[in-house]
C-alpha cells in the first residue's frame, strides 16, 4: 500500500499535517544540530519525517502504529542509515533513545504520551529530554501554558509547569490538515527542567496529591477541599505563611503556592509525627 492509497483512519486519530509553513517552524522550533537524535512519534505520511532528515541531526527515530505507514515509510525512507523505524505504540513499547522528540500527537492519546515522555510530577522522566517540539489541540495547549486566574488553568497546568519550560509556537487552524480536524491546533515545546530544578520526591508527591484533591472538586473553596487535612487552628497559620486564602479556589493558586503549601504540609506532618500522640489524663 502506498501513502496515496492509504486512508487516515479515526482509531488512530490520524490527521496530516500538509501546510509547509507549519512544517517547517516545527523543525526550526526544535533547533536541531548535528548530534541530535530525534524522536519522531507518528510520522505519518512522513512529511515531516522529511524535513527532519534533511536536518543536521544525526538520527531520526520514528514510531508509527499504523503498519500500512510503516511499509509506505520503509519504502520512501529506509535507504537513509539516519532513519530508524519502530512498528508499534508508543505508549506501550520501550521509547528509542533520543535527546528531542518532535511529535504530531493524536490528541486521543495526548494526556497519556505526555505522561510517557515528560513523567509525572512524583515519577519524572529518568533522562529528561533536552527539548519536545509537539503538535497538540490548542486547548491542551492552552491549559499547559496557562497562568492561575485563567478559565484554562488546571491540574494539568501545574503539573506541566513544574516539570518544565512551556512555550507556544504557533496556532495552526484546521485547514493545515488532511483531513481537517473539528478543532484548532498548536504547536508548543517543552524543555523539561533539570534534576537539579525538580521537586524532591516527597515535596512532589504531597502536590500531586493536593492537586488530585483540590482540583476534584475545583469550584469549591480551599476551606473546604483541605478541611479533611489539617485541624483548622493548624490549616489556618499554614496556608497564611504560603500566602493562601481559604476563600480561594484551585484555580487561583500558581504553581509556586501549590509548592509551598506541600511543603507546609510536609513539616507539619513531621512536627506531629515526632511530637507523638498527646498524653491522656485519667
Amino acid at each position: 500500500m502506498t501513502f496515496a492509497d492509504h486512508r487516515a483512519r479515526k482509531r488512530f486519530g490520524q490527521h496530516w499535517l500538509i501546510d509547509p509553513a507549519v512544517l517547517d517552524r516545527i523543525v526550526a522550533a526544535a533547533g536541531l544540530e548535528a548530534g541530535d537524535r530525534v524522536l519522531e512519534v507518528g510520522p505519518g505520511r512522513g512529511a515531516l519525517t522529511q524535513r527532519l532528515l534533511a536536518s543536521p541531526a544525526a538520527l531520526v527515530r520514528a514510531m508509527e502504529l499504523d503498519r500500512d505507514l510503516v511499509a509506505g515509510l520503509r519504502q520512501a525512507f529506509g535507504a537513509d542509515p539516519r532513519f530508524e523505524l519502530t512498528e508499534g505504540d508508543a505508549l506501550a513499547l520501550p521509547l528509542p533513545e533520543a535527546n528531542k522528540v518532535v511529535a504530531n500527537i493524536p490528541y486521543n492519546i495526548t494526556g497519556p504520551l505526555l505522561e510517557r515522555l515528560v513523567g509525572r510530577l512524583d515519577r519524572p522522566a529518568e533522562r529528561p529530554y533536552e527539548r519536545l517540539v509537539l503538535l497538540v489541540q490548542q486547548e491542551v495547549g492552552e491549559r499547559i501554558r496557562a497562568k492561575a486566574g485563567s478559565s484554562s488553568f488546571s491540574a494539568l497546568s501545574v503539573r506541566m509547569q513544574l516539570l518544565a519550560r512551556c512555550r507556544s509556537v504557533c496556532p495552526v487552524p484546521p485547514r493545515c490538515f488532511q483531513p481537517r480536524p473539528k478543532v484548532m491546533s498548536e504547536v508548543i515545546t517543552l524543555e523539561p527542567l533539570p534534576s537539579e530544578q525538580r521537586l524532591e520526591p516527597p515535596l512532589a508527591a504531597q502536590v500531586e496529591r493536593l492537586l488530585r484533591g483540590a482540583f476534584a472538586a475545583r469550584r469549591k473553596m480551599l476551606r473546604n477541599t483541605l478541611a479533611s487535612l489539617l485541624p483548622p487552628d493548624l490549616l489556618e497559620p499554614l496556608t497564611a505563611a504560603a500566602g493562601i486564602d481559604l476563600r480561594q479556589r484551585p484555580q487561583e493558586l500558581a504553581a509556586e503556592r501549590w509548592v509551598a503549601l506541600a511543603a507546609g504540609l510536609n513539616q507539619a506532618s513531621a512536627t506531629i509525627a515526632t511530637a507523638g500522640p498527646s498524653p491522656s489524663h485519667g
